[in-house]
C-alpha cells in the first residue's frame, strides 16, 4: 500500500517537478543581457545636470520591457546608490515595438536600448573630486521563456567646473535621443465608438501612414493584443483601440502614438505622463536594493522560508475554507477507530500525500507560468471564474453526499462519495487533495513572506517551500493517524456520526455560497445566471442518480444518462463565464479609490499619506479585516482626520499593476497592506489587522483615543 501512495504522488507531483525542471535552463541572465552604465559629459559640473544612459544589449531573439510592459513582464529598474545630494530624474522610455506571444501583445526592446536618466549634482560637489555612480538593474528578459536578471552597475566621475562630451558616446546618446517620442505637433482627442475607442490625431498633410501602434501609458487601459485600425483622411489619422476597462473614460487615454509615414518611423507622446515616483536617492545617501521587511520579519534563507512555510500551513488548518474539510476526514476517522493501527496510519500518510502532491503540482506550475512571463502569484487559479464555478460544483456535489441525497457507488463516481463515507485510501488522497484546493483561498500568517520568498528563487527551492506549506496543512491530521491510540479520546460511533455528518454539510453549503459571491464579482448577470444553473443541474444530476439506484433495467440506465447530461450541460456552461467577465466590477466604498501606479505616484509626489489595501474577492484573510478592521467607524474617522488616500488594489480579476507592486513587496497574494507617507518607502503591515495597527502606521492613534 505505500508504494501505492508513493505512485499516487508521484503521479500527481510529475506535471509540477516537469515543469519545475524545464524553468530550470541552463542559460544565465548575464549571458543574454550586456548592461553598462555611461554618462554624456566627461566630467559632473557642479550645479549641474548631466544625462545618464543604462545601455544594454540584448542576444537576438531576446526583449526587455518598456514602462508599461503589456499583457507580462517587467520593465527594468535601477535602485540607484548615489552621493548624497545628487538625484536621479524620471527615465526616459524609448518607443517600444510590439511584441506578440502567442495570444499576449507585450511592449519593449529587441537588440539593444538606453534608457536616459537626467542627473543632477548639487551646487556643493567638490572640485576636483571624485564621485562614484552606481546601482542594481533588475530586469526580466524574455524569448519562448522569461528569466529575472540584475547587475551591478557603477561609473567614477570627477567633478570639474566644465565637462567636455565623452569620448565615443556622442552616437549612442544621439540615437537615444532619436528613439524618444516627440510632443504631438498637432491636438488630439479620444472619442467612443460604441464598445470603442477612437484615437484623432489632427495633422493635415500626413501620406503614406502605416505600421501604426498606441502604446498606453496605464497597464489595463486597452487590450493590448486586439486589433489596432488605422485610417487617415485629409483631417489627419484615426486610430480606432478596444478598451481594456469599460469605465476607461476617453479623455484618461494617454501614451505613444507610433507609425510610418513616407519611409520614415515617427512616434507622438500624447497625453499628460502619469508622475514618476519620486526616488528615494535624491533624499537620501544610498538606495536599499529592495523594501525594508516588515516588522518581526528578517531577510529569508531556505531554511527560515521552510520554516515559516511549514507554520503557515499549520494555521490554514483553523481557516474557515479548510476546516470543514478536515473535520469530515476527522469524522471517518472515527468509523476507522477500530481497525488496525497500521491501516489507520496508511490513511494519514495517504492524506499527506495528497496534500503534498496537490501543492508541489500547484507550486511547479506557478513556476512554469512566471517563467513564462505571466503575471500570476498564490491563489491565482481563482482569478479564473471557470476554476471558481468548477469549485462550487465539486463541493455542492460533496454536500449534497453529506445530506444523504445521493451515495454515490464506484468508479470515478465514487472518489467523490470517498471524501465523505468510504474508508478506502483513495478517499484519504482525495480528502488530502480537496483540503489543498479550499486552502488556496486563504493567506494564514507567515505564508506571505515565505511563498513571496519561494516564487523569487530556484525552482528546487520554490518547490522546497511549497512542500514544507504542504507538510504543515497537512501534520496535524497526519500526527492524530501516527498515534492512533490519540483516536481513544473520541467518541465511540454511533447513530451521532449521521446527524454530525448531515450537520457538516452546512459549512459546505456556505463555502459554496461564498464561492457564488467571488463570481459575482468576476462575471456579470449572464455569467453569474450561466453559473447558478449549473448549480442546479448538479442538483439534477445528483437527484437522478440516486434515483437509478431504485429503478429497473431500464429506469437505470435511463436515470443515468439523464444525470450524466445533466453534468455534462453543467460543465458546458462554464464556457460562457469567461466570456462574461469585461462587465463585471466592484464597488467602491465611500472614501475609497481604484488603485492605478499612477494615482499612487501622483498622491505620494503630494506628500499625501496613502493607504494601499491589496485584496481580492476570494481572498477570505482580506474580507475578515476589511470588515472587522478597516471599516471600523474608528479607522474610518482616522483616515478622514489625516486625510489619508485610501486605494484599493482589487486583485479578484488579473490586473499587471497590482501584481507588480506586490512583487515588489517580496509577495506572491494577496493580503498585503502598505502604507505610504509622502516620498519615503512604504511600511508593510502585518497580513492579520487590528485597529491599533492601522492606526499606528497612519499616525493617528490620537483620534482613537478621542472616540
Amino acid at each position: 500500500m505505500l508504494r501505492l501512495v508513493l505512485a499516487l504522488l508521484l503521479t500527481l507531483s510529475a506535471p509540477g517537478l516537469a515543469a519545475a525542471q524545464g524553468a530550470m535552463t541552463v542559460v544565465k541572465a548575464k549571458d543574454l543581457v550586456r548592461a553598462s552604465l555611461v554618462a554624456e559629459r566627461e566630467a559632473l559640473v557642479p550645479g549641474g545636470t548631466v544625462m545618464l544612459g543604462l545601455h544594454m544589449a540584448m542576444k537576438p531573439g531576446w526583449h526587455v520591457y518598456w514602462r508599461n510592459p503589456g499583457d507580462s513582464g517587467l520593465p527594468p529598474e535601477m535602485a540607484w546608490r548615489l552621493p548624497e545630494g545628487f538625484a536621479v530624474g524620471a527615465v526616459q522610455w524609448p518607443v517600444p515595438e510590439r511584441i506578440p506571444v502567442q495570444t499576449l501583445m507585450n511592449f519593449g526592446y529587441e537588440g539593444a536600448v538606453t534608457l536616459l536618466v537626467p542627473l543632477t549634482v548639487p551646487e556643493n560637489a567638490k572640485v576636483g573630486g571624485t564621485v562614484r555612480l552606481a546601482g542594481t538593474l533588475s530586469y526580466l528578459v524574455c524569448e519562448e521563456i522569461c528569466i529575472p536578471g540584475s547587475a551591478e552597475l557603477s561609473l567614477d566621475l570627477p567633478v570639474a567646473s566644465s565637462a567636455e562630451p565623452a569620448s565615443g558616446q556622442a552616437a549612442l546618446f544621439a540615437r537615444a535621443r532619436a528613439a524618444l517620442p516627440e510632443a504631438a505637433p498637432g491636438s488630439h482627442r479620444t472619442t467612443r465608438a460604441g464598445d470603442r475607442l477612437v484615437l484623432h490625431l489632427d495633422r493635415p498633410g500626413l501620406a503614406g501612414v502605416s505600421g501604426a501602434a498606441f502604446f498606453p501609458y496605464a497597464e489595463g487601459a486597452l487590450d493590448n493584443a486586439a486589433p489596432q485600425d488605422l485610417a487617415v483622411d485629409e483631417a489627419g489619422l484615426r486610430l480606432t483601440l478596444t478598451p481594456g476597462d469599460a469605465k476607461t473614460a476617453p479623455e484618461a487615454l494617454a501614451g505613444v502614438l507610433a507609425f510610418t509615414a513616407d519611409g520614415t518611423r515617427r512616434a507622438y507622446a500624447l497625453g499628460p505622463e502619469p508622475a514618476p515616483a519620486p526616488t528615494a536617492a535624491a533624499a537620501v545617501p544610498a538606495v536599499p536594493e529592495a523594501p525594508p521587511a516588515p516588522a518581526g520579519e528578517e531577510t529569508l534563507t531556505l531554511w527560515s522560508a521552510a520554516g515559516l512555510a511549514l507554520l503557515g500551513g499549520l494555521l490554514l488548518n483553523l481557516m474557515p475554507c479548510v476546516f470543514p474539510v478536515l473535520s469530515i476526514k476527522v469524522l471517518s476517522l472515527v468509523r476507522q477507530a477500530g481497525e488496525s493501527a497500521t491501516r489507520v496510519r496508511l490513511h494519514g500518510l495517504a492524506y499527506t500525500a495528497g496534500v503534498l502532491a496537490s501543492f508541489l503540482g500547484l507550486a511547479g506550475l506557478l513556476i512554469a507560468l512566471k517563467a513564462g512571463g505571466a503575471g500570476i502569484g498564490w491563489g491565482f487559479q481563482l482569478q479564473s471564474p471557470v476554476v471558481v464555478a468548477l469549485l462550487a460544483y465539486g463541493l455542492f456535489a460533496m454536500g449534497l453526499s453529506l445530506s444523504g441525497v445521493v451515495h454515490l457507488g464506484g468508479g470515478i463516481a465514487g472518489l467523490g462519495d470517498g471524501l465523505t463515507r468510504r474508508a478506502g485510501y483513495q478517499g484519504s488522497f482525495f480528502t488530502g487533495v480537496l483540503a489543498t484546493l479550499v486552502a488556496t483561498p486563504c493567506t494564514a500568517p507567515f505564508m506571505g513572506a515565505a511563498v513571496g520568498f519561494a516564487l523569487t528563487q530556484s525552482p528546487l527551492t520554490a518547490l522546497t517551500v511549497f512542500a514544507s506549506l504542504g507538510l504543515g496543512l497537512a501534520l496535524p491530521f497526519l500526527m492524530l493517524t501516527l498515534f492512533p491510540q490519540a483516536l481513544r479520546l473520541l467518541p465511540r460511533p454511533g447513530a451521532w456520526m449521521d446527524v454530525l455528518k448531515g450537520a457538516l454539510a452546512f459549512p459546505v453549503y456556505a463555502t459554496v455560497a461564498w464561492l457564488v459571491w467571488v463570481l459575482a464579482q468576476q462575471v456579470g448577470p449572464d455569467g453569474l445566471l450561466a453559473g447558478l444553473t449549473g448549480l442546479v443541474l448538479v442538483a439534477l444530476a445528483a437527484w437522478a442518480w440516486e434515483r437509478a439506484r431504485h429503478a429497473g433495467r431500464l429506469g437505470t440506465g435511463l436515470s443515468r444518462a439523464a444525470a450524466l447530461v445533466a453534468l455534462a450541460a453543467s460543465l458546458g456552461l462554464v464556457a460562457i463565464l469567461d466570456g462574461d467577465r469585461a462587465t463585471a466590477r466592484t464597488a467602491l466604498a465611500q472614501g475609497e479609490e481604484a488603485f492605478t501606479q499612477a494615482r499612487l505616484d501622483a498622491l505620494r509626489a503630494e506628500g499625501r499619506t496613502v493607504f494601499v489595501d491589496m485584496t481580492a474577492a476570494w481572498c477570505i484573510t482580506c474580507q475578515v479585516n476589511e470588515r472587522t478592521v478597516l471599516a471600523r467607524e474608528g479607522v474610518q474617522a482616522a483616515f478622514r482626520a489625516g486625510q489619508v488616500a485610501y486605494l484599493k488594489a482589487d486583485w479578484t480579476n488579473q490586473n499587471p499593476e497590482i501584481t507588480r507592486l506586490l512583487e515588489r513587496y517580496g509577495r506572491s497574494g494577496v493580503p498585503l497592506y502598505l502604507v505610504y507617507r509622502g516620498t519615503s518607502e512604504a511600511q508593510v503591515l502585518p497580513q492579520l489587522l487590528t485597529e491599533g495597527i492601522v492606526l499606528a502606521a497612519i499616525g493617528q492613534t490620537d483620534v482613537a483615543a478621542a472616540q
